[in-house]
């Protein structure tokens, strides 16, 4: 008797359900922390703030918002998550268990994606309402989450295909975030949408900061419509995907065996 092979939906829905508890575990709640730990503490400060009769400070939320969130924890959350999935089962050689009764290959790295974004995502909009309390303009409110979340589908996309593509994925990915992301302020235009920060920025309805034309290599700063910068973002992140799974797929998988490291 010949085992037939599932559809790709059935292997994502599968591998997603299967996968799910393991964003409960202890990197899981590392990802939630990231997000949870530098919001709380704006909160508690606003508190202590507000106790002593001032005022919500719209400029707090930018900072916490673009500086730390954007900045820094988003990537870190990125960092984080992406090994976990399919990367995780290639060097523990435990892929193949997977693969044991025939399944489309290609759609396992998004179907192992698919919780930790969906876990990413929950704690990202907590902490988008979250700096609500501190003070954000509501009017800011809905742009800042779809920015946030966007930019979590295509970042974790992104990590996972350059854990595929390459051996140290990770660091890649380091030096990407960390290096190429902050020169967004001295890039000619063109060069600027090549950023997740230029499209957060149109989305979210603000800047980290400012250039001034006085500064070396400061170039000015475009903005693209909130809609085609979220669009943007999306079929970045789906194109990273499909690349991961079109990988995934031409990669021999054994139990053993450099082939497994990508």
């Amino acid at each position: 008797m010949i085992a037939t092979a599932p559809s790709p939906l059935a292997t994502l829905r599968a591998t997603a359900r299967g996968y799910a508890p393991r964003v409960l575990q202890g990197r899981g709640w590392v990802l939630a922390a990231l997000v949870a730990v530098p919001v709380g503490l704006s909160l508690l400060l606003s508190v202590i703030a507000r106790l002593k009769g001032a005022d919500g400070d719209p400029a707090e939320v930018l900072k916490v918002f673009h500086e730390v969130l954007v900045k820094m924890m988003l990537p870190i959350m990125a960092l984080v998550a992406a090994p976990a999935g399919i990367r995780e089962d290639l060097e523990q050689r435990t892929l193949p268990l997977l693969l044991v009764r025939p399944a489309p290959a290609w759609a396992l790295p998004l179907g192992k994606g698919l919780p930790w974004f969906a876990w990413g995502a929950l704690w990202l909009i907590l902490g988008a309402l979250g700096l609500q309390i501190v003070g954000g303009d509501p009017a800011l409110l809905p742009g800042r989450i779809l920015a946030l979340v966007g930019a979590w589908w295509g970042e974790l996309a992104l990590m996972t295909l350059a854990g595929l593509l390459f051996k140290r994925g990770t660091l890649w990915g380091a030096l990407y975030f960390f290096l190429w992301e902050p020169l967004v302020r001295i890039f000619p235009p063109f060069l600027q949408r090549l950023t997740f920060t230029h499209h957060i920025e149109s989305l979210a309805g603000s800047r980290a900061g400012q250039v001034q034309a006085h500064q070396l290599l400061a170039q000015e700063q475009v903005s693209t419509q909130p809609a085609l910068a979220l669009l943007a973002l999306l079929v970045f992140g789906a194109l990273c995907w499909a690349l991961a799974g079109w990988k995934l797929h031409r990669t021999p998988v054994g139990l053993a065996g450099s082939e497994a490291e990508g």
